[in-house]
């Protein structure tokens, strides 16, 4: 049996904001291997890591607003409750 696929139905406006932003963390992540490759300071390398943590965190709260807007309200709407045991479930990894 095959289990049914999911998908997110979000705004354009939303998935075009976290598409460019996913992109300024990929140019961060080069960045800091880079700065590794030139011997830069490590402090100096730390703090971009923050950096790129802090913006990660960013995007991920804009995911998970949509997905709580859409994909969960969608799924409760046709009777589907199971999904809020499963957000349950992911926010607990993400606060972990």
């Amino acid at each position: 049996m095959v289990k049914d696929k999911k998908i997110a139905h979000h705004p354009y406006e939303a998935k075009s904001d976290m598409a460019v932003r996913l992109k300024k963390i990929e140019g961060q992540i080069r960045g800091i291997a880079r700065m590794i490759d030139e011997d830069i300071y490590c402090d100096d390398i730390l703090n971009q890591f923050l950096s790129v943590e802090a913006a990660i965190n960013g995007v991920r709260k804009t995911l998970l607003e949509a997905h709580m807007k859409s994909c969960v309200v969608e799924q409760i709407q046709e009777g589907k409750l199971q999904v809020v045991d499963e957000l349950i479930k992911t926010i607990g990894k993400m606060t972990r």
